[in-house]
């Protein structure tokens, strides 16, 4: 008795003592929840009190994990990523269904921790609700009329391949990387559409953005981010979330910055690009006597962080296996012309 009496007197003790009794609950508790709501929700490997399905999960390649679950729960299965309960859609019939067929029930994003990190409920990414709906229609209108989608942007296209062209050409035929070219010729086409001009490959701007964007593509997919993504409590430890911040305020303030010029050349009969038509807008707008629209800077910077975001990474890495699978087999080359 004595014993128990002096360890209950030791701080750690007790706060160790209350945090397993706290766990012991949680975990019979949501065993319980489990028994009552397995014949109601779909079916899944059982999960850990706290951990959910972690140990299970290749976080290098969790789409292979889900994949291999799905040859053993079928098409819709629950997993628990930490104590998150994730219900997830295999094959294309079921998505097809979830996405094309009932588009209204299953609009919205799960804004994850890390993603919320880049937009803060802002932009048309990592957004939800009207202010999305809004973005997101505003941005699909001005694209188009900028040349998206249409032969008008072949120009844009052809005018910059020349100047990838002599990047490449440069290398006299030997070996090289080719992330850097491409990347900055993918994102001085966006440019010319968001910004309505392109940039050298030398301006030191230009390239601090773009390497910036592919960075932070990649920090977003590394283990640590995703541990992030279940238990948002580990963020001051995690090296890589640091940098990520770091890369989100770094570009903001240059998207800022560029916006700030164009909003001082600014000429509504005559707009230049995708940020033209938004200063415009919101002009226009607060003319109007409405100062609290949606179209606000918040809005604007972050949708351009998403454009470039979104498809310098895309393009630029289907452009490079492109270039990997021709040179892998030359009488592809020829062919492709034709196209």
């Amino acid at each position: 008795m004595s014993l128990i009496e002096g360890l209950l007197q030791t701080s750690s003790t007790v706060t160790l003592l209350g945090t397993v009794l706290f766990l012991l609950v949680l975990y019979l508790r949501s065993s319980g929840s489990s028994s009552e709501e397995q014949g109601k929700e779909p079916p899944g490997p059982r999960p850990l009190p706290l951990l959910g399905n972690m140990l299970q999960l290749d976080f290098k390649k969790p789409y292979c994990t889900l994949c291999e679950l799905s040859k053993k729960y079928g098409s819709i299965f629950t997993v628990h990523f930490g104590p998150k309960k994730v219900v997830v859609l295999a094959g294309y019939k079921t998505v097809k269904q979830a996405l094309v067929n009932q588009a209204e029930d299953f609009g919205d994003r799960d804004i994850t921790p890390v993603f919320y990190e880049f937009s803060q409920g802002h932009g048309i990414l990592f957004a939800n609700g009207d202010s999305w709906k809004e973005m997101r229609r505003f941005a699909l209108r001005n694209l188009r009329d900028f040349g998206m989608g249409k032969k008008r942007i072949e120009e844009k296209i052809l005018e910059e391949i020349h100047y990838l062209i002599e990047v490449l050409e440069k290398h006299e035929g030997k070996a090289f990387d080719t992330t850097q070219p491409v990347i900055y010729a993918v994102s001085n086409i966006i440019s010319a559409i968001v910004y309505g001009s392109r940039f050298e490959y030398t301006d030191p701007l230009f390239t601090c953005m773009a390497d910036r964007a592919k960075e932070s593509m990649y920090l977003t997919g590394t283990a640590s981010a995703q541990m992030y993504n279940m238990f948002p409590w580990l963020g001051p430890w995690i090296n890589n979330l640091t940098r990520l911040k770091k890369n989100i305020a770094d570009m903001k303030m240059e998207v800022t910055e560029l916006v700030r010029g164009l909003k001082e050349t600014l000429n509504p009969q005559m707009c230049r690009g995708f940020v033209d038509s938004f200063l415009v807008r919101k002009q226009t707008l607060e003319e109007s006597g409405n100062m609290d629209s949606l179209y606000h800077d918040d809005n604007l910077v972050i949708s351009v962080t998403n454009m470039f975001g979104a498809g310098t990474d895309t393009t630029g890495t289907t452009l490079r296996w492109c270039l990997l699978l021709m040179a892998k087999y030359p009488h592809i080359q020829g062919v492709s012309g034709r196209w």
